[in-house]
C-alpha cells in the first residue's frame, strides 16, 4: 500500500469514529425530547425546544469553527470539540437530578457546541482526503457509521430510560436513568480525545488564504446551504415527532415507539451504505455485489431493535430493497439521486398526513430511507469546484444553515399541539421539495 493509499485509510478511519460520535449524540438529544415532555410535564412545542438548544450552536459556532480549523488544523479542533462533548455530558447530571429544564437546555447547548467543532472539521476533511470524483462515495460512506450511532442512540433510550415505565406516573424514575448514559458517552469522547493525541493524521493543507474568494459569491453553495437548513429541519423535524405520534395515533407504548424511531434512523444508515458503493468508481457489476450483504444487515438491525421481531425486521428488508431500486435510477450521479430521492420523501410525509394505521408507520419510517443520501449529496454539490483554501469558509456557512434543525421542529410541534400531529408533517414535505429544486436546478447555478 503506498503512502496515499495509507493516509486515506488511517484518515479515514479516524474520522469514521469521528462521525459515529457526534451522530450518537445528535440523535440520542433528538429521542430524549420525548421522555423530557413527560418528565417536565411539558407541551409539543415546548419540548422541541431540546433540540432547538442543540441546532441554534451552529449558525453561531459553525463559522467561527471554520476560522478555527484555519488557525489549529482539522485534529485540534476535533480533540477541542471532543473535550466539549465531555463536558456537556456531565452537566445532565445535575439537570436530572434537580430536575432542571434550563439546565438540560444548557447542557445540549454545550454539548452541541462540541458536536459543530467536529461536523465542520469532518465533512471537510473526508472529501479533501481523495479525488472531487468519489467525494460522494467517501462522505456517504462515513454518514452511513454516523447512522449506525444514530439507530443505537434511540433504541438506548427505549432500553435505559423508557423500558418498563408508564407516564406520567413514572416521570421521576425516568429522570433518574437520564445520567448514566450521559456519563458514559461522556468518558468514552474522553477516551478518545486522548487517544487521538497520540495518532499522526494526514495533513489536509490549505492553499493561499489571500486569494480566497467569498463563498457568498456562489450561488451553488448558498443554495446549497440553504438546502442543508430544510434537510435537516425536516429530517429533525420527522424524527423528533415520531415517538408522540405513534404513541397518539397508533397506541403504541413509549418503548416500542422509540424503537420504530431507531429504524427510522436505521434507514439512513443502510441507504448510506447503499450510496458509499453507488457513487464511488466502481463498475456496476461489483457495486451490486454490496447489496445482499446491506439488505442483510437491514434485516437484522431491524429485528434487533424491536427485540427479534422477524416480521418487523423482514418489513424494513423490503422497504430497503424498494429504497436500492429507486436509487438504481440514479445511475450513481449524486444530483439525479438526490432529486429522485427528496420526491419520494415528500410524497411519504404528504401520505402520513392523509393516512393512517400501519400505513402511516411504515410511511414516516421509511422516509430514512431516504433521508439517507441528502447531506453527502448536498454538501458534495454545493461545494464542487471550491478550492481546498474556500473549502472550510464554505463548511462553515453550510453547517451554519443546520440551524433549521432548531426552527422547523418547534414549527412542526406548535402544528402538532394545534391541529394534530398527522397535520404537522406537511412542513417536511414542502421542505423536500425545495431540495427537489436544488437538486434539478440550484446547484446548476454558477456566477
Amino acid at each position: 500500500m503506498n503512502d496515499r493509499s495509507n493516509n486515506m485509510v488511517v484518515g479515514m478511519s479516524v474520522f469514521g469514529a469521528i462521525f459515529f460520535i457526534f451522530g450518537f449524540a445528535t440523535t440520542f438529544i433528538i429521542t430524549l425530547t420525548a421522555p423530557i415532555k413527560e418528565i417536565f410535564g411539558l407541551s409539543e412545542t415546548a419540548a422541541q425546544l431540546v433540540t432547538s438548544a442543540f441546532f441554534i450552536t451552529y449558525p453561531i459556532m459553525a463559522i467561527p469553527t471554520g476560522k478555527l480549523i484555519d488557525r489549529i488544523g482539522y485534529k485540534m479542533t476535533v480533540i477541542a470539540g471532543l473535550f466539549l462533548m465531555a463536558l456537556g455530558s456531565f452537566i445532565f447530571i445535575p439537570a436530572a437530578k434537580l430536575p432542571s429544564f434550563p439546565f438540560f437546555l444548557v447542557g445540549t447547548f454545550v454539548l452541541a457546541t462540541g458536536v459543530v467543532f467536529l461536523q465542520v472539521a469532518a465533512n471537510p476533511y473526508v472529501t479533501s482526503l481523495g479525488p472531487d470524483s468519489s467525494a460522494s462515495s467517501r462522505l456517504n460512506l462515513t454518514q452511513a457509521l454516523n447512522s449506525v450511532a444514530t439507530m443505537i442512540a434511540p433504541w438506548l433510550i427505549s432500553v435505559a430510560i423508557f423500558k418498563g415505565l408508564t407516564f406520567p406516573q413514572d416521570n421521576m424514575v425516568a429522570a433518574d436513568r437520564v445520567p448514566l448514559p450521559f456519563i458514559i458517552m461522556g468518558v468514552f469522547v474522553i477516551l478518545v480525545a486522548v487517544a487521538l493525541m497520540t495518532i499522526k493524521l494526514p495533513v489536509i493543507k490549505s492553499e493561499d488564504t489571500s486569494t480566497k474568494k467569498s463563498v457568498w459569491k456562489y450561488p451553488h453553495v448558498v443554495l446549497g446551504a440553504f438546502a442543508i437548513f430544510v434537510y435537516v429541519g425536516a429530517e429533525v423535524g420527522n424524527a423528533g415527532l415520531i415517538v408522540n405520534y405513534l404513541r397518539t395515533s397508533a397506541g403504541i407504548s413509549s418503548e416500542m415507539a422509540s424503537t420504530y424511531a431507531a429504524i427510522y434512523w436505521g434507514g439512513a444508515m443502510i441507504g448510506r451504505f447503499f450510496g458509499s458503493f453507488m457513487f464511488s468508481d466502481r463498475a456496476m457489476s461489483k457495486k451490486l455485489t454490496f447489496v445482499i450483504p446491506v439488505l442483510i444487515l437491514a434485516f437484522i438491525s431491524g429485528s434487533f431493535v424491536t427485540d427479534w421481531n422477524w416480521a418487523i425486521g423482514a418489513t424494513f428488508t423490503g422497504a430497503a430493497a424498494v429504497n436500492f431500486v429507486i436509487m438504481l435510477i440514479g445511475r450513481g450521479k449524486a444530483a439525479r439521486t438526490l432529486a429522485i430521492f427528496a420526491l419520494a420523501a415528500a410524497v411519504l410525509d404528504i401520505t402520513t398526513t392523509f393516512s393512517g394505521g400501519s400505513i402511516a408507520l411504515w410511511t414516516i419510517i421509511s422516509i430514512g430511507l431516504f433521508n439517507s443520501i441528502m447531506f453527502p449529496n448536498i454538501f458534495s454539490l454545493a461545494v464542487k469546484d471550491l478550492d481546498k483554501a474556500e473549502l472550510s469558509s464554505a463548511s462553515g456557512l453550510i453547517n451554519a444553515l443546520i440551524i433549521g434543525g432548531a426552527i422547523i421542529p418547534p414549527l412542526m410541534g406548535s402544528i402538532a399541539d394545534n391541529a394534530g400531529y398527522s397535520w404537522a408533517f406537511i412542513v417536511p414535505a414542502f421542505c423536500y421539495l425545495y431540495i427537489f429544486f436544488y437538486a434539478v436546478k440550484g446547484n446548476t447555478i454558477r456566477r
